[in-house]
C-alpha cells in the first residue's frame, strides 16, 4: 500500500522453539553442540573484516588460507567415496571456459546446443563405461542416485524391500532411508562372506516376493573387487539388480552391464572433478533401456532440425518442475551440468587407454602400501582378496586417536573404523592411494604409523 509503512513481528519465543525442535530430532543438546566439529579458536575469533580497505582483506585472507594445509603440504590417504586424482589442465581450460561456465538449466534447453551436446557426450560415455544401454545426464552424488535408483524400483516392481551389503557406508544408508520413507521401502541387510565379498548364499535365502532390488558395490566399500557379484543376477530372482561402482576401476574390471545389472549407480567426482572441501560431487545413473520411462533426472537426445541439421534435445525430463508435475520421477531440480562437463572432458581427454593406464597405476600404489604396512608388523589387507585403490589395516589401539596423532605427524591417514562398526572387524582404518602418491608419500605414513604406535 503506498504511503504506509508495515512493521512485522520478530518472533523470538517461535524461533527458539524452532531451534528447540531442530536440536532434539538431532540429538543434540545445545547450540554449541551444533558446531563443535569448528574448532574452538574458530569459534571464539572468527573472521574480521570489519572495516578493512580492499588489499587488507586480500592479505587477511591469504593469511587464512595459508593455514590449511592440502594434499601437497600434507599426504592424504583418505578415500571412502571422495578421491584426489590428477585433473589434466586441459579439463580447466575448456570447462573454465565462458560459453559453459556460466550455464545452468537449460529452461529454453534446444537454445542452448552446446551444453546440450556435452551432455548428450557425457550419456554416451556412461553408457559405455558401464556397459549400460543408457545414462542420464547426472544426479547430486553417489548416495542420492542410490536413493533414486531404489525408488525407481519401486516403481518397476512395486515391492518394498531392498536388499544392501552390511558394509553399506553409513552416510550412504542415512540418505537411503531418507529416500525410501515417501514410498515405505525397508532396508535389510546381507552378510559379506570371510574374504570381504557378497555371500550369495545368504542372499538366496533373504530374497523374497516382496524384493525390490538387491544393491551391491564393486569394488566395495572395503575396496575390494568383488567377483561374486557377478553371478548376483542368477541368484535374485525377479528382483533388481544395482550396482555401484568406481568408474575409474571400469578400465580394468568388467563393466556391470555384462553382468546382468539393471541399474548403475556411482560417484562421478573422481572424474576429473576437484575434492574442494568434500563438493560438489556428481551422481553417475544408468540403466536398460526397457526402464528409461523409470529413471530420474533428464535425458538428453539428438535429432534433425526442420532443415535436416543435426540437433540436441531434452528428450526426457520427468521432473516436478517440468510437465510431470505430481507425477515426476525425480525432484532433483540443481543441474549437475558443470561437474558432468569436467568428466566428459577428462574422459575424453584419457580414452579408454588412459583410463586402463590409470585404474592398473591405483592398484599398484594400493599394493605397494599394503607391502610397507607388512613390513612394520601391520595386517594389511584385513581381507585376503583382491583390492583396488583403498583397503582396511588394522591397528592396535584407537583408529580415531591414531588418525589425530598422524595429523600431529603431518600426514592425513585413512577413514577411522572403529571395533564395533562392522561385523568381523575390530579396530582398522581404510587407506586409499590414487596415482597422487609417491613412494616418499607412502614412506611418510608408514614411517607416522611406526612412531605413533
Amino acid at each position: 500500500m503506498v504511503g504506509k509503512s508495515i512493521s512485522l513481528p520478530m518472533h523470538h519465543e517461535l524461533v527458539d522453539e524452532d531451534i528447540e525442535e531442530m536440536l532434539k530430532a538431532m540429538n543434540l543438546n545445545s547450540w554449541e553442540e551444533l558446531f563443535s566439529d569448528i574448532p574452538k579458536e574458530a569459534r571464539k575469533d572468527g573472521i574480521k573484516i570489519e572495516g578493512m580497505d580492499e588489499y587488507s582483506l586480500y592479505r587477511y585472507a591469504l593469511e587464512l588460507s595459508s593455514k590449511n594445509k592440502d594434499f601437497f603440504k600434507m599426504p592424504n590417504f583418505l578415500g571412502a567415496g571422495v578421491y584426489f586424482h590428477f585433473i589434466p589442465p586441459v579439463v580447466n581450460a575448456l570447462v573454465s571456459r565462458s560459453e559453459f561456465y556460466t550455464s545452468y538449466t537449460p529452461y529454453q534447453p534446444e537454445v542452448s546446443q552446446g551444453m546440450l551436446q556435452a551432455l548428450f557426450e557425457y550419456q554416451s560415455l556412461i553408457a559405455e563405461l558401464t556397459g549400460m544401454d543408457v545414462a542420464n545426464s547426472s544426479m547430486y552424488d553417489a548416495s542420492t542416485a542410490l536413493g533414486e535408483a531404489a525408488r525407481m524400483t519401486y516403481r518397476i516392481n512395486r515391492k518394498r524391500e531392498i536388499l544392501v551389503p552390511e558394509n553399506l557406508h553409513w552416510e550412504k544408508e542415512s540418505v537411503l532411508k531418507n529416500y525410501l520413507v515417501g514410498v515405505g521401502m525397508e532396508i535389510k541387510k546381507y552378510k559379506l562372506n570371510e574374504r570381504g565379498m557378497v555371500d550369495l548364499e545368504d542372499i538366496k535365502e533373504k530374497v523374497n516376493e516382496n524384493t525390490a532390488a538387491v544393491y551391491a558395490e564393486n569394488p566395495n566399500f572395503f575396496g575390494i573387487i568383488d567377483k561374486n557379484v557377478l553371478h548376483l543376477k542368477e541368484c535374485i530372482g525377479k528382483a533388481v539388480l544395482i550396482v555401484g561402482v568406481n568408474p575409474i576401476s571400469l578400465g580394468v574390471i568388467k563393466p556391470p552391464g555384462e553382468y546382468g545389472a539393471d541399474i548403475v549407480i556411482g560417484e562421478g567426482q573422481i572424474l576429473g572433478n576437484p575434492i574442494s572441501f568434500g563438493g560438489p560431487l556428481l551422481g553417475i545413473f544408468a540403466t536398460k533401456k526397457e526402464y528409461i520411462r523409470k529413471m530420474p533426472g533428464r535425458l538428453i537426445g539428438m535429432t534433425r532440425d526442420a532443415e535436416r541439421r543435426r540437433a540436441f534435445v531434452m528428450a526426457l525430463q520427468t521432473r516436478e518442475q517440468h510437465i510431470r508435475r505430481g507425477r515426476a520421477t525425480s525432484n532433483i531440480c540443481s543441474n549437475e551440468a558443470l561437474c558432468a562437463l569436467y568428466s566428459t572432458v577428462y574422459m575424453a581427454y584419457l580414452g579408454s587407454d588412459g583410463l586402463r593406464k590409470l585404474a592398473l597405476k591405483n592398484m599398484e600404489n594400493a599394493k605397494k602400501l599394503m607391502e610397507k604396512l607388512r613390513g612394520i608388523g601391520l595386517n594389511a589387507p584385513h581381507f585376503n582378496a583382491p583390492h583396488f585403490n583403498e583397503f582396511l589395516v588394522d591397528l592396535p589401539g584407537e583408529p580415531h586417536e591414531i588418525a589425530k596423532k598422524l595429523i600431529e605427524k603431518g600426514v592425513h591417514g585413512g577413514l577411522p573404523i572403529r571395533e564395533g562398526c562392522y561385523r568381523g572387524i575390530g579396530n582398522a582404518m581404510l587407506l586409499c592411494t590414487t596415482e597422487m602418491h609417491t613412494e616418499a608419500d607412502m614412506d611418510k605414513l608408514v614411517n607416522a604409523l611406526k612412531e605413533v604406535l
